[in-house]
Parts: structure tokens; C-alpha cells; sequence
């Protein structure tokens, strides 16, 4: 007798609706009632989504007979009782699909996209059986020649298996394995590669001219360095990029085997291009990101995600250990390999500075707090995050190069955060023959101690639990490398962020501590006039800078429809933006720092 499974079937059911049907049978229903639960959250995305919220209709049916569904809460329904022994019970629904992005589901004339946790009902108590899924075709002429790429295993057997890229049935060992693996549909573009004998594959939807030989070319170097910087084997057994190519975006979301990132067209390489422009730098970045996760935080877990909770938030304090480690290595990465120079590595860097360096709200919030609280802050931002809010990913990339830094220079280039990385792949890591075990609020603190004899508290309670700005300057000295700090321009400062629309500037932010704070300027407020001349997008910069730093201007201003007028002592010019210089000289730090590849 063959063990129980959960089988799905899902088909692009009307694309001009956006509406998917998803059925979902048990064989084994609950006697007692049979739950159904749609998750609220997607692994990798920090919020709570309600998915659920997109489901049309949904109905219930045994043996032929209808069944009676009662919802229970936002995302959970509940069969009545059946009172037989190991009855079978489909529920099927309609899930509409409008949602273009990385997290959700999008379906149109043009293609189809989904992530399981948007459109899968999770049969509750059953989540461990193995589950099929028949992946359909959507009916009429026009999408004879759509395709399927997703990780997911084809199932060997099954009737209807699916053959590689085409409809049919897929299989996964278990209701999270079948979330994990996003599906793209559609008459896609297909490019395939190699690395380190693993099968690697880019599917890109969407209008473009993307040079796949380049692109592929340079994926390939990005992918084989990773997976020889954690030791081979590779976890996965193949690899799939899922690229949708827009006219503005940018996002990712890792996946155990595969990523679905959305960009913008002109962030792809394209044939005759020269050089690596830095669109498609930020794009091989957002590559490398989602590429690393697939260690760090798919299969390197802190504890909280191990029970996998998808009903309500899984809060951790290490998220700038996950987000933010991975952060760093991104783009280092990219110099490791050869994707691109010291120089650019630099400027890279720099720019994170001058991002973390700019908001207020570093000093506020520490990355402890901010992972913890990105369930209801980071990915909730309004017009006062940047005086609140510190990003786990940025400052927490700064914290890992600090840390690189520290270890480095500490053992005399004998230990470095690499070492650390490594370390808690073995010992943590899910993989063949290791189940692997979440990693504790100290474990990383503890390892670096363990691999370089150093004391590290003191590092680690000023960077992780406190809001004092990192010494950066002093740790890049001994490997030859000067922080600069420069101002952007000599325009005075009101201390505000501004937003415009057509011809209307408006304040998006307004600085903590800053002059327009300090006169009562908020957010939202639409700036009229300065000394009584018109402020536009144009005329704002020539008004500014023909002043001088504790000048006073007169700003007027509507909040709703009242005209409101402030009287605004003018700040310093803006000083964020920074520089890091290397020093000719050879450094030897710096090289085992920056040029180690080969030791991976």
C-alpha cells in the first residue's frame, strides 16, 4: 500500500480574472473535522501578508457530496465532522493572483508566477506527508507554447509525471518542500549553465535583450565561488533563477533551490555592452544575495525558525547576522571572483556607510531591536522610520566587515570572519547526513571566540545590543585603507527629505533634531514658498544655496489645506556621503583580506 500523500492540482483557471483554482485532497481527512490553513507569512519576508485574504471562493466535497467549511479565523477552515474512518476530502478554491512581486502571485495573459505559501492550502496535521502537485496547462490556443520552471522534482512514476519544464505532476517530500519552490509559467527565455558540476538555470519573463551569454558567463564564476567558499558538495542538486524583467523594480526572495528576483530590463546585461555598469553591478549583487541565503538562513537557521510557524511571527534577534552577514558577502563576493575591482568593491561599501550614517535612526535602535521588531517596523516603513529605525541589512553588513576586521587583524590574518561562515555551515548546517541546529542568540559570538581566542563581548554588546557608531575608521587603517568622510554639496540644509510630484515638492521625511523639525515642518507638507518666492522641483536647490549655514528663511507651507508659515534656521550642508582610499603600499592584510579566493 502506498504511504499517504497530499495531492494538489493548480491551473491558470481564468488569467484574464487573475484567477487561479487550486485543489487540495486528503486521503486521510480528519474524522474529527479536517483543518485547512493557508499561511500568513512567506518564509524570507519578515511580515505578516494574509494571504488568504486572496482567496475568492472555496468549497469542500467527499465522496462526491458536498461538504461544509467553516472558517474559523483569517486563514483557517474547518470541515464538519464526516464520522467515517480515512475519508477522502478535496477543498477546492479560487485564489486571485495580481500581486507582481517576489512574495506573492501574478497572473496574467502573459504568464503565471506563484509561490506556494499564496495559493497552497496546508492540510493541518498532515504537513509532514509527502505532497504531489499537477501543475496544468491553462486551456485555449494562446498558451500552447507556455513552459514550467520550478525546482520542484518531477514525479518519477506518478501518472501525468511532468517531463522537464513541461505541465504534469510534480513532488515534495513535505508541505514546507512545496512552498519552497516558486513556479513560473509562460513562453519564458531559458539559458542553463554549470557550476562546480552542478546544473544551474536562468529563466527570465518579461520583454527584454539580455545578453545570456554574458550573463550566464558571470553567474556561473558568482555561483562556483560560493559554493567552493562553504565546501563542496553543494547542498542542492540544481539551481534555478527566476528573473522577472520590468520596467523599474528590484527584489528577491531565497529559496532552497531556487530565487525569484523582479528587476528592472535595463538592470540585464545586454549584447555589445562594455564593461560592468553599475545596473547591472546592483543586479549580480541581488543575485549573489539570494544565492548565498541558500546556505545562510535556508539551511543555517537561527532557532526561532526552526519550528517553521506559519500561522503567526517567528521572532529572532539575529536577523543581522542572516540578512545582514549575507549583505556584506554579496557584493564581496563579486570581488572575489572577479566580477568586479577593489575600486568598485570600495565605492560599494562606502555607500552602505553613507547609509547607515545618514539616519537618525542608528542611535536609536539597535540591530537586536531591529530584527526583532521587522515583523512591525522594517518591512512597515512610514514617514519617521529613518529617525527610528536602523536596517539589519545594511548596518549589519557594516558589522560584519567590523568583525572580518577585528578577527583579522586580531590573529594576524589567521582567523576571519570566512572561518566563522564555514564554521557554522559544518556545525549548524543542514545537509546530507546532518540535520542541522538552530543557531542561538550567542552561538556566532561564542564560535568567533572559539576559532580566534579573542574576547569579543565587548565588540558584540556595542554593535548588537547598543547604538554607538562603529569605528570603522581605526579597523581599516591596518589593512592600508582610509575612511573619508565628504560633504554632498555647500547648499545649506533644511534637514528634510523631499518628494516631488509634477510640480509640487513635498517633505517625505523630516529629520530628527534637524531645522525644519526644530521650526514644526512635518511630513506631508506640501513646501509653497521661501521668502516668498514659489518652491518647485527646479527652483528649491537655486533657493537654498545662495544661503549660508544659521541663516533664517521664511517657508511657507499647506498641511491639508491650511497654508502654514515657519520660520527655519538653515543647517550645515549635508556631509554623508564617504570615501575609503586605498594605500599604494602592499599590504599583506589586505590581500589575504580581498584577493583570497583561491584559498576557498
Amino acid at each position: 500500500m502506498k504511504p499517504a500523500t497530499i495531492h494538489y492540482a493548480i491551473r491558470a483557471s481564468n488569467p484574464e480574472a487573475h484567477l487561479f483554482e487550486v485543489r487540495c485532497t486528503v486521503s486521510t481527512a480528519n474524522p474529527a473535522g479536517q483543518r485547512f490553513a493557508l499561511p500568513a507569512w512567506i518564509p524570507g519576508s519578515y511580515l505578516i501578508r494574509d494571504f488568504a485574504r486572496h482567496i475568492v471562493s472555496i468549497r469542500a466535497e467527499s465522496a462526491g457530496k458536498a461538504v461544509t467549511l467553516t472558517k474559523i479565523d483569517k486563514h483557517t477552515w474547518q470541515a464538519i465532522p464526516t464520522g467515517e474512518k480515512r475519508s477522502s476530502l478535496t477543498v477546492s478554491c479560487e485564489v486571485y493572483a495580481w500581486d507582481l512581486s517576489v512574495r506573492g502571485a501574478h497572473l496574467d495573459q502573459t504568464h503565471a508566477f506563484f509561490n506556494g505559501s499564496s495559493v497552497f492550502l496546508r492540510a493541518v496535521g498532515h504537513e509532514h506527508l509527502p505532497c504531489l502537485v499537477d501543475i496544468q496547462r491553462p486551456l485555449g490556443k494562446r498558451y500552447h507554447n507556455w513552459r514550467v520552471a520550478t525546482a520542484l522534482s518531477p514525479a518519477e512514476g506518478e501518472r501525468g509525471t511532468a517531463h522537464r519544464h513541461g505541465f504534469g505532476t510534480y513532488r515534495a517530500a513535505s508541505y514546507a518542500e512545496l512552498i519552497d519552490h516558486p513556479v513560473e509559467l509562460g513562453d519564458f527565455t531559458l539559458a542553463a549553465f554549470s557550476a562546480c558540476g552542478v546544473p544551474h538555470e536562468v529563466v527570465i519573463s518579461g520583454r527584454h535583450d539580455c545578453d545570456l551569454a554574458r550573463l550566464t558567463g558571470d553567474l556561473e564564476r558568482l555561483c562556483a565561488w560560493q559554493i567552493r567558499f562553504f565546501g563542496e558538495p553543494a547542498p542542492m542538486p540544481s539551481y534555478l533563477f527566476l528573473v522577472t524583467a520590468v520596467a523599474d523594480g528590484y527584489g528577491g526572495l531565497e529559496h532552497r533551490a531556487s530565487t525569484a528576483l523582479l528587476c528592472a530590463r535595463n538592470d540585464l546585461p545586454y549584447a555589445g555592452m562594455k564593461g560592468t555598469p553599475e545596473r547591472y553591478v546592483a543586479f549580480l549583487g541581488l543575485c549573489s544575495h539570494e544565492y548565498f541565503h541558500s546556505w545562510n538562513i535556508k539551511r543555517i537557521r537561527p532557532d526561532a525558525f526552526t519550528a517553521g510557524n506559519l500561522d503567526a511571527e517567528n521572532y529572532t534577534t539575529l536577523l543581522w547576522a542572516f540578512e545582514g552577514f549575507t549583505s556584506y558577502y554579496d557584493d564581496l563576493a563579486l570581488l572575489r571572483c572577479g566580477l568586479i575591482d577593489q575600486k568598485e568593491w570600495l565605492r560599494l561599501v562606502a555607500r552602505t556607510i553613507g547609509k547607515v550614517r545618514r539616519d537618525p535612526g542608528r542611535k536609536r535602535q539597535t540591530l537586536a531591536e531591529s530584527s526583532f521588531d521587522a515583523w512591525t517596523k522594517y518591512y512597515r516603513p512610514d514617514e519617521n522610520t529613518p529617525n527610528a529605525v536602523v536596517s539589519y541589512y545594511a548596518k549589519g553588513a557594516l558589522v560584519a566587515l567590523a568583525l572580518d576586521l577585528t578577527l583579522r587583524a586580531g590573529t594576524n590574518g589567521r582567523v576571519s570572519l570566512d572561518d566563522v561562515m564555514r564554521a557554522l555551515w559544518l556545525r549548524h548546517g543542514e545537509r546530507a547526513g546532518h540535520d542541522g541546529v538552530g543557531v542561538g542568540d550567542d552561538d556566532i559570538r561564542l564560535l568567533a571566540e572559539e576559532l580566534s581566542g579573542l574576547e569579543l563581548e565587548p565588540f558584540f554588546a556595542a554593535a548588537i545590543h547598543g547604538t554607538a557608531e562603529l569605528a570603522l575608521a581605526p579597523l581599516l587603517k591596518p589593512f592600508g585603507i582610509r575612511l573619508r568622510r565628504q560633504k554632498t554639496s555647500m547648499t545649506p540644509t533644511l534637514g528634510a527629505k523631499t518628494s516631488t510630484d509634477g510640480n509640487e515638492v513635498r517633505l517625505a521625511t523630516v529629520y530628527q533634531d534637524s531645522p525644519a523639525q526644530a521650526a514644526g515642518l512635518s511630513a506631508g507638507d506640501l513646501l509653497v514658498a521661501i521668502d516668498g518666492l514659489r518652491v518647485t522641483p527646479d527652483s528649491l536647490e537655486p533657493l537654498l544655496c545662495r544661503r549660508h549655514a544659521g541663516e533664517t528663511i521664511r517657508v511657507h507651507a499647506f498641511r491639508r489645506d491650511e497654508l502654514m508659515d515657519f520660520t527655519v534656521q538653515l543647517g550645515s550642508p549635508a556631509s554623508d556621503k564617504h570615501k575609503l582610499v586605498l594605500k599604494k603600499k602592499r599590504n599583506t592584510l589586505r590581500d589575504g583580506w580581498l584577493q583570497d579566493a583561491a584559498k576557498c
